[in-house]
């Protein structure tokens, strides 16, 4: 699990200062809405992992099992059954390839319409952080199946490779959109 926090939040670090370097944002503060937009966009996908848990498969034994760990206030045991079944969670709302799509429109009209710096922070974070998810998904099992769960579509490793190339060149032009 810590290997998986420090993996999302050093991609985070490294976006975003790297998008601070470019913007020339390092001289003024107003600019760490944008840096407080990003630590809590990178929390966002992972919230329907409790989804999963306590609304939409409550009776499974890991969502009582994880219940039980935080009704007994044991928060390390929980995050961590949490993250080690991850995989086992068949119908997540935001790990799919349908979200992401969805998600890559929202967050192009949030950069180019609002000019919210905490807005642009959350949602270019949310997208890295799917991106990270996926990328270690597609590098673990050779394949993004887990999130093709609603759809009749198998693609093979080249065709996931496509995909998931697409999706970071999208980040990338959406990030250089603001």
């Amino acid at each position: 699990m810590k290997k998986e926090l420090l993996s999302h939040y050093l991609f985070l670090i490294l976006f975003f200062f790297l998008i601070t370097l470019t913007k020339g944002w390092y001289t003024s503060p107003v600019y760490l809405y944008f840096w407080l937009g990003g630590v809590v966009g990178n929390m966002l996908p992972d919230l329907d992992h409790l989804l999963y848990i306590f609304v939409s498969r409550p009776s499974e034994l890991t969502s009582k099992r994880i219940s039980s760990l935080i009704s007994q206030k044991e928060w390390s045991s929980a995050l961590d059954l949490l993250y080690k079944t991850r995989r086992e969670r068949k119908m997540p709302v935001f790990h799919t390839i349908q979200f992401q799509i969805l998600f890559a429109i929202v967050a192009f009209f949030v950069v180019t319409s609002t000019g919210s710096l905490f807005g642009t922070g959350l949602v270019l974070s949310a997208m890295l952080h799917l991106a990270v998810d996926q990328a270690d998904d597609f590098f673990a099992t050779s394949s993004i199946s887990n999130w093709l769960v609603n759809l009749d579509l198998k693609l093979d490793r080249k065709q996931s490779s496509y995909y998931l190339f697409t999706y970071i060149i999208s980040l990338l032009i959406i990030s250089l959109l603001f």
